[in-house]
């Protein structure tokens, strides 16, 4: 085992790669791991000053950035734990999450309407703290982040792991002093994850602020990227650009393209195998609590396809019927998962309850079967989970926010296929009889602006004059997604 402190990462590899050597390449800009711990350093003496110390939370609302990165390893310096959300949350939604959390700080550009917590504008603080080293501390959680939950309100997914991060065993194949690409936005838990691991491993990060298809590829040429991890929407994009843009640029520095996030198309899947060859392109499938995943290479795709692999790294699964009895292969059921080290190893929750059976076993809510050798598949991600262009939005905390407006007796949030983002979500509402005439999609999506982020907002809204719920007060949202599937 070889371990290292995140918050002594940048000063570690400045000595061993060089204080020159590039560490961060981004559209606002790049970095040195010298720079990187001088700012770090810079940041954390004014982090502390703000009452930030040893296993403090702190809340980070930073766009894609080299800022963004600087600021978590100042947070690892200081033993604390960086809490990762969205920039673009409305202040609503924001300080839901801020108190249940309850954070030392909350880190941010631009932030306005915060209730409850001490703010720290970033962007426009004077730099003239030393950047002397410091003497980095351990924090008890590396990574905190946030999700809207099944439930329609907000949960905190604590990781237990600590800021010593082993680097000798890599991360699903993940490069040590090579070159990874991060095109995805770092507030979700796989951009953030892979590009700080790479760098605790001395790899070079290059960065997006936006996801564009061709841009991808033209940043794997030019820094001679080896390894990047996309959702199925940006690989989608990237099929659709005209095969002569495609082709024109060098992948050949690229030993691993994964997905993850959401289902895979076959067909797209073929498309990639055929496109780089299936020794470069993966599969990931694991949620951010950290209680099992799988790794699977093209290869042992086109011998299970449709399957997102075997698990991995001590983890196990079962797929159980809705009694609780095991599956056999073959049956769907409920997936459950069990961590190398058993239950309650890999994460805790503040906000919510884990789905726990059986002296441990653990469910993301997952639909799947499992074959005859081991390999899992799955049915539906989530029976109610709507999975957008990589992004998890839970139809119960949009319903909750439409419920909000007087207009709205009743709302049913469900998921639509979509070619591009995988599923688009599209809101059926029953009006209140006082407002027949007065309520349309213009209005809810003014009324909705403030209060959720833009990606979970219906891209789609339908009303009807029938009651959503049956006889029992129940929704049923399967029934509801069958019918408009099967109409379209």
């Amino acid at each position: 085992m070889e371990t290292i402190n995140l918050g002594s990462a940048p000063r570690y590899y400045s000595q061993v790669l060089g204080s020159h050597a590039n560490c961060l390449s981004y559209p606002d800009g790049e970095r040195t791991w010298a720079q990187l711990e001088s700012r770090a350093n810079q940041i954390a003496r004014l982090l502390e000053e703000h009452g930030v110390g040893q296993n403090s939370f702190v809340t980070v609302a930073l766009p894609n950035g080299t800022l963004f990165h600087e600021t978590c390893f100042a947070i690892w310096k200081l033993g604390a734990t960086p809490h990762v959300v969205s920039y673009r949350l409305p202040s609503g939604e924001l300080n839901a999450i801020l108190q249940l959390l309850q954070p030392a700080l909350l880190v941010g550009c631009g932030l306005e309407g915060v209730e409850g917590c001490q703010v720290l504008e970033i962007g426009s603080v004077q730099w003239d703290y030393s950047d002397a080293p410091l003497q980095p501390k351990v924090a008890k959680h590396w990574k905190a982040m946030s999700s809207g939950g099944s439930t329609g309100r907000p949960k905190i997914i604590v990781d237990a792991k600590s800021s010593e991060l082993d680097i000798s065993q890599s991360l699903f194949d993940l490069p040590s002093k090579s070159c990874v690409l991060n095109p995805g936005p770092l507030y979700h838990n796989v951009p953030f994850i892979f590009s700080h691991s790479a760098l605790a491993r001395g790899s070079r990060v290059v960065g997006m602020g936006k996801f564009d298809a061709e841009t991808v590829l033209k940043l794997i040429q030019e820094h001679g990227v080896s390894w990047v991890m996309m959702v199925p929407t940006m690989m989608h994009r990237i099929w659709r650009l005209p095969e002569d843009i495609r082709n024109k640029y060098d992948l050949s520095s690229i030993n691993i393209v994964g997905h993850v996030a959401s289902p895979m198309p076959v067909w797209l899947k073929e498309k990639w195998v055929e496109w780089l060859g299936p020794g470069r392109v993966y599969e990931l499938y694991g949620g951010t609590e950290g209680t099992g995943g799988t790794w699977m290479s093209g290869h042992e795709w086109l011998e299970h396809k449709g399957s997102v692999g075997k698990l991995i790294n001590g983890s196990r699964a079962r797929i159980l019927d809705e009694n609780g009895n095991d599956c056999v292969p073959g049956v769907i059921g409920e997936v459950y998962l069990m961590p190398q080290d058993g239950p309650g190893s890999s994460y805790h929750y503040v906000g919510a309850e884990p789905r726990i059976v059986d002296g441990g076993w653990d469910s993301l809510g997952d639909m799947g079967w499992m074959d005859e050798d081991g390999y899992l598949y799955l049915a539906d991600r989530r029976t109610d989970l709507i999975i957008s262009g990589g992004a998890n939005i839970y139809p119960a905390e949009v319903e909750a926010s439409l419920a909000e407006h007087a207009g709205v007796d009743t709302a049913v949030v469900i998921g639509l296929p979509d070619e591009d983002m995988g599923q688009v979500v599209h809101a059926i509402v029953q009006r209140d009889a006082e407002w027949k005439d007065g309520l349309d999609e213009v209005v809810l999506a003014a009324f909705l602006e403030p209060r959720l982020v833009r990606y979970k907002t219906p891209r789609t809204y339908e009303f009807v004059d029938f009651s959503l719920r049956d006889d029992a007060g129940k929704v049923r949202r399967s029934a509801l997604r069958a019918e408009r599937v099967g109409a379209s």
